[in-house]
């Protein structure tokens, strides 16, 4: 169905407001190699600029051959690892070993800054995407270094359409088996209209699961009223700006390992962070940031909110958090009151970690006693465990200082049982 002009002009609108305020460049639908589902010349382009010794090993220009078999290469890699960590760790192309994807530098250190703002961020619109049928297009894609990360499906509720149209649109116009919408080729796929906004990380026609996307409104669903423009431009002023999409690259997104305890099959999810839980992290790390350590913050989240990965994202960003080149904290403690949460809340924390060895699940006391004195930087435990090892653990860690992350704020992790916690992590026994 063509697009008609109200619905081109939310679409121009977004793409105008990435290519003029936010440094993005404007790609072309004639730049996509449908085959490998890259933005060839931006891939190239970044690599050469950014890698010469590498893509000279490579040999890849004036060699159609080997500009083959390294496009084969990067496709395979994306297929089997994903793109969220194809961007994080680069790939290995023989003889070359390639970054992908420049971090956000420290603080301090601007050789990362100057590399960081050599990554290509670009948007293309209407998108011919299929080797099928050359008429299909989506409304948009956000590359980095040539890499599709994000496509969107726009609607204008001006034209009678709206988010669900956009949905069903991926539902029953998208075919999975296109190499763009294969799971973990994106990190996630947007329906978006002028009021709300819903996402899919893994999209398998009819049964493409969405999930919102919004702000929330009157402690409910849905987006508050913007006085400055449309309520859903939180998306491309926030969240498509080149630091948080990095920020989202480096520390939200990430394909997990699901495991079912009664059958023993495998399967694997792909994890996009939803708005709330970008905003909950990050107003926790900017009021530390602020006010330092010592506060205590109360969250509310209701049921089917992502609890438990909120908890992992704050867990393993407080763990490198750092102030004037200090860390903030020494080690985070994860305290839970049931076993089978502390058990889920453990083994999310764990994929998240790019370091697994960092993370210490107390399942008895003793296991616990050895993770505080041994300095592990993510322990998972129960609340019961403490009174326990209060007479056990010693003051050498007293000086240590732990961000204590609580499951549930209720009656069993208060009173005697959290005083003792306090006590042992504090190293006070006057």
């Amino acid at each position: 169905m063509p697009t008609n002009t109200r619905e081109a002009g939310f679409e121009a609108m977004i793409v105008n407001w990435l290519v003029e305020r936010n440094g993005y460049e404007q790609g072309a639908s004639v730049d996509y190699s449908r085959e490998y589902a890259v933005d060839e010349p931006r891939l190239f382009r970044f690599l050469d600029d950014t890698q010469p010794e590498q893509m000279e090993k490579l040999g890849v220009h004036g060699n159609d051959l080997k500009r083959i078999q390294f496009l084969d290469r990067l496709r395979g890699e994306i297929a089997k690892r994903g793109i969220i960590d194809v961007l994080r760790n680069g790939i290995k192309a023989y003889p070359a070993s390639l970054i992908m994807f420049y971090m956000t530098p420290s603080e301090k250190n601007p050789k990362a800054k100057e590399l960081f703002d050599r990554n290509i961020f670009s948007v293309t619109r209407q998108l011919m995407y299929s080797s099928d049928n050359t008429k299909l297009a989506l409304d948009m894609v956000i590359f980095i270094n040539g890499l599709p990360v994000i496509t969107c499906e726009l609607k204008n509720q001006l034209t009678k359409q709206d988010v669900d149209d956009a949905v069903y649109q991926y539902q029953n116009d998208r075919d999975p088996k296109e190499l763009l919408f294969q799971f973990k080729r994106c990190m996630v796929h947007f329906a978006v209209d002028d009021a709300r906004i819903k996402f899919c990380t893994k999209l398998g026609g009819k049964k493409s699961w969405f999930l919102p996307f919004d702000k929330g409104y009157n402690d409910g669903a849905g987006n508050p009223p913007n006085p400055d423009g449309i309520m859903t431009d939180y998306l491309w002023k926030e969240i498509l700006t080149k630091n948080e999409l990095a920020n989202i690259i480096e520390n939200y997104a990430q394909a997990v390992e699901e495991k079912d305890n009664d059958t023993g099959k495998v399967s694997y999810n792909q994890i996009f962070p939803r708005y709330h839980q970008l905003t909950v992290v990050k107003s926790l790390l900017a009021d530390v940031r602020a006010n330092g350590i010592g506060q205590k913050y109360l969250i509310q989240h209701s049921a089917g909110s992502g609890k438990s990965n909120s908890i992992a994202w704050l867990a393993h960003q407080l763990v490198g958090f750092e102030v004037d080149g200090l860390n903030v904290v020494d080690s985070v403690v994860v305290v839970t009151d049931r076993v089978n949460l502390d058990k889920q809340i453990k083994n999310t924390i764990k994929q998240f970690m790019q370091v697994s060895n960092t993370v210490a699940w107390a399942e008895r006391s003793g296991d616990l006693r050895d993770a505080i004195t041994g300095g592990k930087k993510i322990i998972i435990t129960t609340v019961h465990k403490f009174p326990i090892i209060l007479n056990d653990i010693g003051t050498a860690h007293k000086n240590r200082k732990f961000a204590i992350i609580i499951d549930e704020a209720h009656s069993s992790q208060s009173g005697s049982m959290s005083a003792q916690m306090n006590i042992a992590l504090g190293g006070d026994y006057d």
